[in-house]
């Protein structure tokens, strides 16, 4: 084959697979990627029929998550917001943390790239991207060397955690929070507690596939939204790093009440 049609296809598969990394660290914390509860196969929804732009749950699907919530747990208003909050949160970042502590790779997940639906019963709610996200890299990333569309190259790690910081909060799960906190009384900082917990719960569980220190990667990401200050790390049972938080989801209001092991109230 010609070395001009040998760097082709090289470049086409460095580009097919810009989700790469995520998926594969997705696949060692779950044993797949196209089955999570809660995520599209393979994080991409290729067919948006059913879909809708998740720029949408701060307005139009706000109730429908919520009424959602209650019914699952049986939850009082404010524990419903609170938990719906600490799922969606959870599964929104993940594949931005996992893409940032993996490869320093960002999806970047603003509420219009971001798609959801509520038709699978299982997880409260589903989420998938745009097969036209943007990805944020590094200018040493292959991506970067090849002029992917879709690649935003940024000139260092503090201004991809700016990136990740835009997409993900200021243009996403911002607007959200102003949302869930003008429609129930549920104070902002008790929400960002679960954001907190979600992220650095998403870096310990796939610390086994991350490379580096799990603590450095929680810092860094915590700083950067501004939330380093509401948990905080010590060794569990296991000698394992764990996550004690510093506000509480509520669990613990439930007809069933359920204390988190990290549970400030423990």
């Amino acid at each position: 084959m010609p070395v001009s049609s040998t760097l082709e296809l090289s470049r086409s598969r460095l580009t097919d697979q810009p989700l790469a990394p995520v998926t594969t660290t997705l696949r060692a914390m779950f044993g797949t990627s196209t089955e999570i509860p809660g995520l599209a196969p393979d994080l991409v929804v290729h067919d948006l029929v059913g879909w809708t732009p998740a720029a949408r749950l701060a307005d139009v699907h706000l109730e429908t998550l919520l009424d959602n919530a209650s019914h699952r747990w049986n939850a009082q208003p404010h524990a419903a917001a609170a938990l719906a909050w600490k799922a969606y949160t959870y599964w929104l970042t993940l594949p931005a943390v996992l893409g940032w502590a993996s490869a320093r790779r960002v999806p970047l997940l603003t509420a219009t790239d971001t798609v959801i639906h509520f038709d699978d019963p299982r997880p409260l709610v589903s989420l998938g991207m745009r097969s036209d996200i943007t990805v944020a890299v590094l200018p040493g990333d292959p991506l970067a060397l090849v002029g992917h569309p879709r690649v935003r190259v940024v000139g260092d790690e503090d201004a991809l955690l700016a990136e990740f910081r835009r997409a993900v909060f200021d243009e996403h799960l911002g607007p959200l929070l102003d949302a869930i906190h003008d429609r129930v009384r549920l104070g902002k900082r008790t929400l960002l507690g679960s954001l907190a917990s979600g992220i650095a719960y998403g870096v310990l569980r796939s610390a086994d596939a991350l490379p580096g220190s799990s603590a450095e990667s929680i810092d860094r990401l915590l700083g950067t939204l501004g939330v380093r200050d509401l948990i905080e790390l010590y060794p569990g049972p296991s000698g394992k790093l764990d996550v004690r938080r510093k506000t509480c989801c509520l669990a613990f209001t439930l007809p069933k009440p359920k204390v988190c092991p990290g549970c400030c109230i423990k």
